[in-house]
C-alpha cells in the first residue's frame, strides 16, 4: 500500500490527523512546452545554468522518490514509462500519476507560441490502453462560457468512461478562468466552486474523481469548497514559483482552511535544492515549522551545502501571492 492510499483512507473516514497533509511533486512540466519546462541544471554553487536534459530531469525526479517525502509523484505518460521501465518506483510508498489530458490553456511554454492567451479547449494525449500508472491527473478549464464549456464536460464525460474500462483512477484539476475578463475578479472563487460542485453534483460514486485539485483563492472559497460534503478532499495547486515563503504559507494556510494535500510544480522544479525544500515543506505540513521558520531553516540548509540563494532570506520571507496576505480573519498575515 503506499503512503497515499493509507492518508486518503484516514481523510475520506473522517480520521485526518497531524502528519496525514500529502504533498504531491507536480513533475508534469513537459507537457507544457518541452525544452524551457525541465528547469535549469545548476552548477556546485547552486547557480543556475542552462535547461536540464530529459535524462537529468527523470534523474532529478528518481532522486526525489528515493527521497521518500512526497505523497505523489506526478508526471507526463512517457515519463512515467520511462520511471516505471527504470523500476524507480519498486518498493516504494511513493504513488506513481500520470497526466492524462492537458488542456490547450497549458501549453504556454511553446516558445513564440499564444496558446494561454486563447481560450482553452480540452486535448488529450495520454493513451489509457497503455497507462503507466493507476493514477492519472485530468484538468479542465470552465470560461464562462457556454459551447467552450459544454465541449470540455463532454470530454471529460468521455475520459471517465475510459477511465473505467481501463481500470484507472484520476484525481480532478481545476484551473481559474483563462481568458481576461470571463468572470469578475472577485468573482472568480465563487465561479470556480460552483462549476465543480456542479459538475460532481452528476457523477455516481464509480465516476467521481479521487480528490480536487484547484486553485488557492482565498481561504473563504477554500473552506466552502472544502466542508461543502464529507469525504470530498480537496488539494491546492501550487501555481507560479514565487517566494519559498509563498510556498509554505500556501501549504499551512490551505490545511488550516480546510484542504488535505499540496499538488507543487515550478514551486519545486525551481528550486535551489529540491530535496531540501521538500524535506522543509513536509516539516510545515506537519506542523513541525511556521512558514517563517521553513525559510529560514531553508536558507540555513543552502548555506550548510554551499548553495547560493536565488533571493536574499529577507526577500524570500515575503509574501507576494495576493490570495495569501489574509488569514480566515482577514487580518495581516
Amino acid at each position: 500500500m503506499t503512503r497515499y492510499a493509507d492518508k486518503i483512507a484516514r481523510i475520506r473516514a473522517g480520521s485526518y490527523r497531524k502528519g496525514d497533509y500529502m504533498i504531491a511533486d507536480a513533475k508534469d512540466s513537459d507537457v507544457t512546452g518541452g525544452i524551457m519546462t525541465t528547469g535549469a541544471r545548476r552548477d556546485s554553487d547552486g547557480r543556475p545554468l542552462g535547461p536540464r536534459s530529459r535524462p537529468e530531469f527523470l534523474q532529478q525526479i528518481e532522486q526525489i522518490v528515493r527521497q521518500d517525502a512526497v505523497d505523489i509523484m506526478l508526471t507526463s505518460a512517457g515519463n512515467m514509462a520511462a520511471l516505471r521501465e527504470a523500476g524507480v518506483f519498486d518498493g516504494s510508498a511513493v504513488q506513481p500519476a500520470f497526466r492524462a489530458n492537458e488542456t490547450t490553456c497549458v501549453w504556454g511554454n511553446v516558445r513564440g507560441a499564444d496558446y494561454a492567451a486563447r481560450p482553452s479547449r480540452p486535448y488529450r494525449g495520454a493513451d489509457l490502453d497503455f497507462a503507466p500508472a493507476d493514477l492519472c491527473l485530468y484538468s479542465i478549464t470552465f470560461n464562462n462560457d457556454t459551447e467552450a464549456d459544454a465541449r470540455a464536460l463532454e470530454a471529460y464525460a468521455a475520459f471517465r468512461r475510459e477511465a473505467r474500462a481501463a481500470g484507472v483512477r484520476h484525481f480532478l484539476e481545476v484551473f481559474n478562468p483563462n481568458v481576461p475578463g470571463a468572470v469578475a475578479p472577485e468573482q472568480t472563487g465563487a465561479f470556480v466552486t460552483d462549476c465543480i460542485l456542479r459538475v460532481l453534483a452528476s457523477l455516481t460514486p464509480p465516476e467521481r474523481p479521487e480528490f480536487l485539485k484547484v486553485v488557492y483563492n482565498g481561504p473563504d472559497h477554500m473552506a466552502a469548497l472544502a466542508t461543502h460534503e464529507p469525504g470530498m478532499v480537496v488539494g491546492v495547486l501550487g501555481g507560479a514559483g514565487a517566494t519559498h515563503r509563498d510556498t509554505f504559507e500556501l501549504i499551512a494556510q490551505s490545511e488550516r482552511h480546510g484542504a488535505r494535500l499540496a499538488l507543487f510544480g515550478r514551486k519545486i522544479n525551481q528550486a535551489e535544492d529540491q530535496c531540501a525544500l521538500i524535506a522543509w515543506m513536509r516539516r510545515v505540513a506537519d506542523g513541525e515549522a511556521s512558514p517563517s521558520e521553513a525559510v529560514r531553516g531553508y536558507h540555513a540548509e543552502l548555506a550548510r551545502r554551499g548553495l547560493q540563494p536565488d533571493r536574499a532570506l529577507d526577500d524570500d520571507l515575503k509574501i507576494t501571492a495576493e490570495s495569501l496576505h489574509f488569514d480566515a480573519d482577514c487580518a495581516p498575515v
